[in-house]
């Protein structure tokens, strides 16, 4: 009876390792969004996606608490990640997903 024991695991993990090379990081291709909705859940989604792009940003520099995220502060963050600059109300939802996030 041949020897048909099942590959190990870690041999196929040492294989996928050695084909895998680093890559560097690629966004993810942008898809439109659903058509039929009404024009305001299009600003919000919009501005939430916007939001989070500048909370991200501004964790990355090291702002870790609300207090710290002034209008100002987001603003010229925005533009060192070429933001359209962002509104008062997007400021403040930065400064709020900022708070939830802990």
């Amino acid at each position: 009876m041949p020897n048909t024991a099942p590959k190990s695991k870690v041999s196929d993990r040492l294989q996928l390792a050695r084909n895998n090379t680093v890559r560097p990081y690629v966004p993810l291709q942008k898809r439109p969004l659903p058509a039929g909705r009404p024009r305001k859940w299009y600003i919000s989604h919009n501005r939430r996606l916007k939001a989070m792009r500048l909370t991200i940003a501004l964790l990355d520099s090291g702002i870790y608490l609300p207090s710290q995220a002034s209008n100002e502060r987001i603003r010229r963050t925005a533009e060192l990640i070429d933001i359209r600059p962002p509104s008062d109300t997007t400021c403040r939802l930065v400064r709020t997903l900022m708070r939830y996030s802990r």
